[in-house]
């Protein structure tokens, strides 16, 4: 009956405001069922080359991969719910004890173009609570989605500091894709230099190669 309520709603929202599946492009949904199921977590541990251990909900393709790119390339924040549920379960495999959450700070360029920071949106969605305010961008950088592995890796170190000591503090760094490692890698470099234990990390996806790399 539940179910049937929210079909209704959703059928008479379409009429007034229409709208397509962030994941599939079908018609008269934020999501539809099949790209929903999808986001069903699956979590997977990797571990970085400077042993950051990152917990990862989804694989990074097909509907996940339109979803993701619709919240940030198409400001479709309708979707951030959604994809905050998935993300949700990764942070909760990871959180033990008295940690805080930090999401990795988007580059000033990024959050001019879309005007709003994705991985503080999605954490806020989880419900567990928003980002500490203890990481920034430090330097002027390439976006790092125009660019490929090598670069990537020699675009980032210095790119974050810590705003403020973070002596005996505990943290899991939180982001939305799992490409190289290397902004992960660099925002934990960060965090530890200021003094912080990073415990662990978690991310919405992680790409196929990485999974199979891991």
């Amino acid at each position: 009956m539940r179910r049937f309520l929210v079909d209704a709603a959703l059928d008479a929202w379409s009429v007034l405001m229409p709208v397509s599946c962030a994941g599939c492009g079908a018609a008269d949904r934020g999501l539809c069922p099949g790209c929903r199921a999808a986001l069903d977590p699956q979590p997977r541990s990797i571990r970085l080359a400077d042993g950051t251990s990152v917990t990862s909900a989804l694989r990074y393709e097909g509907s996940v991969r339109h979803a993701i790119l619709a919240l940030k390339e198409q400001g479709r924040t309708d979707v951030a719910r959604a994809l905050a549920r998935p993300l949700a379960a990764a942070i909760g495999t990871v959180v033990h004890g008295p940690v805080q959450l930090v999401a990795v700070p988007s580059s000033r360029a990024s959050f001019r173009r879309r005007g709003f920071d994705p991985v503080a949106v999605l954490l806020r969605g989880t419900g567990l609570g928003r980002s500490a305010r203890v990481l920034a961008p430090s330097a002027a950088r390439t976006e790092q989605k125009s660019l490929g592995r090598a670069d990537r890796a020699r675009n980032l170190p210095g790119s974050m500091r810590a705003t403020m000591p973070l002596d005996g503090r505990r943290f899991v760094l939180i982001d939305d894709v799992l490409t190289t490692g290397a902004t992960i890698t660099e925002a934990a470099r960060a965090l530890r230099d200021a003094g912080a234990e990073v415990v662990s990390a978690a991310t919405l996806a992680d790409t196929p190669k990485r999974s199979a790399d891991s």
